[in-house]
C-alpha cells in the first residue's frame, strides 16, 4: 500500500532535504511554488493526503494530452517537483541528476599523477582527501599543459612558480592544500627516481592553520523536546526516533548509523560494534537500555520486510539503505518540530546532537580520555575543542581583575 501524507508534513521534510543537498535558493523557491500549485490543486479536489496517485493526477492535469515537448519551461519544472515530492515520499531520498564531472588525465604527466593517486590510496588516505588532492594536481596539469609542457623531464622551478603566482585567487585554505599536495607529488616523484630534482624545495612553507569553530550543541531540555516531538505510532516515527538516540545517547556520527548493520549489535552482551566510516577505527559502545528498545521497536513494527543488512532502511519501496543528507534532513525536521529557539544560528543535523553528547558528558567532570574513547577520536587532540565549550569549568580558571586604581595598574605604568 502507498503511503499517505499530509502535503504540508511532506514538503516541510523535502525542503529541509533539498536545502541539505545545497540546492540554490532559486531552486528552493521554484519548489516553493510549485508546492504552493500542488497544495492548490489537492484542495480544488478535496485531496486530504499526498501520495504517488496525486501526484501522477496534478501532472495530468497540466500535460492535458499534450506531449511532454510541446510544454513550456514552467510546466516541465512543475512536472519534475511533483516526480521529486513522489520519489522522497517513497524512498526518503533524491537521485542526484548532475553530471558527474570528468577528469582528463592525459599524457605522460596525467598517468604519473594517476599513479600517485593509487599509491597513495593504498596508503590508506581517504576518498574525499584523495578527491581534494586529484582537482589540486588536476589544475596544475592543465597548467602544464597550458605553457605546453607535455613530458616530466621538461618541468623546471620557474614552471612551479608561475603555477604558485596564479593561486591568488583560491582562499587561504586552499592554497595551503595546493600547496601540501603539489609538494607531495614533486617529492613522490624525485624519491621514485622519475625526475633528478627535487622540485618539493621550490614549494613555499604555507603558515595557514584552520581555526576550529565552537561546536553547536543543544541543552538537555533541547534534546529531551527533540526526542519527545518524534511521533513514534507509525513505522518511520519508530525508525528516527532510533536513529536520533543513537546520535544523541552513543554519539555516533551519521555515516556510521547509516551503515549499522545487524552484525554490529551483540545482543547477548548489549554492546554496540563497529568499524568507524571516518576513522576506519574500531569501537565498542554500550547498547544502552533506551538505545536498545527503540531499535527492537522499530526492527519488529516499523521495519518493512527486506533482506538488506542495513538496520536502518527507507519506509516505502525500494527499501534502500538510508543516506546521510536524509538522516540531516530528519534530525532538523523535529528540531523545528521541536520549537528550538534560536535554530537559524546554529547547526541542526545529527553531528550537533554527537557534539550535545560530549558537552554533556563534561559537565559531569568525565575525563577527557573517557570522551574520546566514546566519541570513536583518534586522539584526545580532537575532543579537546569541546572543552572551550565547557562555560563552568571555564569559569573556575577565570581571576579576578583588579580596579582600575589599584597598586597593580601603578606598578605597570612605572
Amino acid at each position: 500500500m502507498k503511503r499517505e501524507q499530509k502535503l504540508q508534513e511532506l514538503i516541510s521534510e523535502l525542503g529541509v532535504h533539498l536545502k541539505s543537498l545545497s540546492y540554490q535558493r532559486a531552486t528552493q523557491l521554484k519548489y516553493q511554488r510549485g508546492w504552493q500549485l500542488l497544495n492548490d490543486f489537492m484542495v480544488k479536489n478535496s485531496i486530504e493526503f499526498y501520495n504517488s496517485q496525486v501526484g501522477e493526477k496534478f501532472i495530468s492535469s497540466i500535460m492535458k494530452n499534450r506531449p511532454y515537448e510541446k510544454l513550456c519551461r514552467k510546466e516541465k519544472d512543475l512536472i519534475r517537483i511533483a516526480n521529486v515530492t513522489s520519489e522522497f515520499q517513497a524512498t526518503g531520498v533524491i537521485k542526484f541528476r548532475s553530471i558527474s564531472k570528468k577528469y582528463n588525465f592525459d599524457g605522460e604527466i596525467g598517468k604519473i599523477i594517476l599513479t600517485y593517486l593509487e599509491h597513495l590510496k593504498l596508503r590508506g588516505f581517504a576518498a574525499k582527501t584523495l578527491e581534494s588532492k586529484k582537482i589540486y594536481l588536476l589544475r596544475f596539469l592543465d597548467h602544464l599543459k597550458a605553457n605546453n609542457i607535455l613530458s616530466l623531464n621538461r618541468i623546471e622551478s620557474q614552471h612551479i612558480l608561475q603555477f604558485i603566482n596564479n593561486l591568488g585567487i583560491y582562499s587561504k585554505a586552499t592554497i595551503h592544500n595546493m600547496f601540501s599536495t603539489l609538494r607531495g607529488f614533486l617529492k613522490y616523484l624525485y624519491q621514485n627516481e622519475i625526475v633528478l630534482i627535487d622540485f618539493s624545495y621550490v614549494i613555499p612553507k604555507s603558515s595557514y592553520k584552520k581555526e576550529r569553530k565552537l561546536p553547536t550543541t543543544y541543552t538537555k531540555d533541547e534534546i529531551k523536546r527533540l526526542l519527545k516531538s518524534v511521533d513514534r505510532a507509525n513505522p518511520k516515527g519508530k525508525r528516527d526516533y532510533a536513529m536520533m538516540l543513537l546520535a544523541a545517547r552513543l554519539g555516533l556520527r551519521a555515516s556510521d548509523i547509516c551503515r549499522l548493520k545487524f552484525e554490529n549489535i551483540n545482543w547477548k552482551k548489549n554492546m554496540i560494534r563497529i568499524k568507524q566510516t571516518k576513522t576506519a577505527r574500531t569501537v565498542e559502545l554500550p547498547l544502552l537500555t533506551e538505545v536498545g528498545n527503540a531499535i527492537i521497536d522499530y526492527l519488529k513494527f516499523g521495519r518493512p520486510e527486506s533482506e538488506l543488512q542495513y538496520i536502518f532502511i527507507c519506509i516505502n519501496q525500494p527499501y534502500d539503505k538510508l543516506k546521510e543528507p536524509t538522516l540531516h534532513s530528519i534530525v532538523t525536521f523535529y528540531l523545528n518540530k521541536a520549537k528550538i529557539s534560536n535554530l537559524h544560528k546554529k547547526k541542526h543535523g545529527p553531528h550537533a546532537l554527537r557534539h550535545s553528547l560530549a558537552c554533556s558528558l563534561l559537565e559531569q567532570k568525565t575525563p577527557l580520555p573517557v570522551i574520546s574513547e566514546v566519541l570513536g577520536h583518534s586522539s584526545t587532540e580532537s575532543t579537546k575543542t569541546y572543552l572551550r565549550i565547557d562555560l563552568d569549568s571555564l569559569r573556575q580558571c577565570s581571576l579576578e581583575v583588579p580596579d582600575l586604581n589599584s597598586p597593580y595598574y601603578i606598578q605597570e605604568v612605572n
